[in-house]
């Protein structure tokens, strides 16, 4: 049975002239391709679930966009030519920049599957390269001067010594940190961590 989500139905109402017949057919050849579709808004584009996430469109001011969220597991690299754009087939900007329909039933298909058999996509991570924090030495001094509060800073969890330690390593100037570290020792001496008015430390 076809299901139809009328949030997606106002979304290509309200989409440029140019982008309606797109998306009416590429909504139409997921829900050929996939009769147990089900649709749905996602970070307020229209999405398609079968078992999991499965496709979704997009429309721009002067671009469609179409893709799979197996994307590197469905399309073949040789197939497709990269557009510039986000997607499984880069800019769209009219029917002829759409793959032919078997193609694109045969991607669907390929999606569907992956699905069942409960393949992941395991996507690479990236890292920023922070620099490690280290303690200030205006901190240590301060710390040394007040035992309540070095008490209170031995005690913290890592997570919140780092709070402190960031706080006052990123002041731009000297004043700066040292109003930083004269409010630090003050709210350790009363046990409190660097966020104690959103959390209980």
């Amino acid at each position: 049975m076809v299901t139809r989500d009328p949030r997606i139905d106002a979304y290509i109402e309200k989409s440029p002239p140019f982008a309606r017949p797109i998306l009416k057919h590429l909504r139409a050849a997921v829900h050929k391709a996939c009769p147990d579709v089900v649709e749905t808004l996602k970070w307020s584009h229209p999405s398609f679930e079968y078992k999991g996430m499965l496709c979704g469109i997009a429309t721009f001011k002067q671009h469609c966009a179409f893709g799979f969220w197996k994307h590197e597991l469905v399309v073949d690299k040789h197939d497709i030519k990269s557009r510039g754009a986000m997607g499984s087939f880069g800019r769209v900007t009219s029917m002829d920049d759409l793959p032919p329909k078997a193609l694109l039933t045969r991607y669907i298909k390929k999606a569907m599957k992956l699905n069942e058999d409960g393949v992941k996509v395991v996507r690479a991570k990236t890292t920023k390269n922070k620099k490690p924090v280290t303690m200030p030495p205006a901190l240590t001094a301060a710390l040394a001067k007040n035992k309540k509060a070095k008490a209170t800073f031995d005690a913290f969890r890592p997570s919140h010594k780092k709070e402190y330690m960031e706080w006052i390593g990123e002041a731009k100037g000297e004043v700066t940190r040292a109003r930083r570290v004269a409010q630090a020792i003050e709210w350790m001496a009363q046990g409190k961590s660097r966020n104690w008015k959103y959390a209980n430390c």
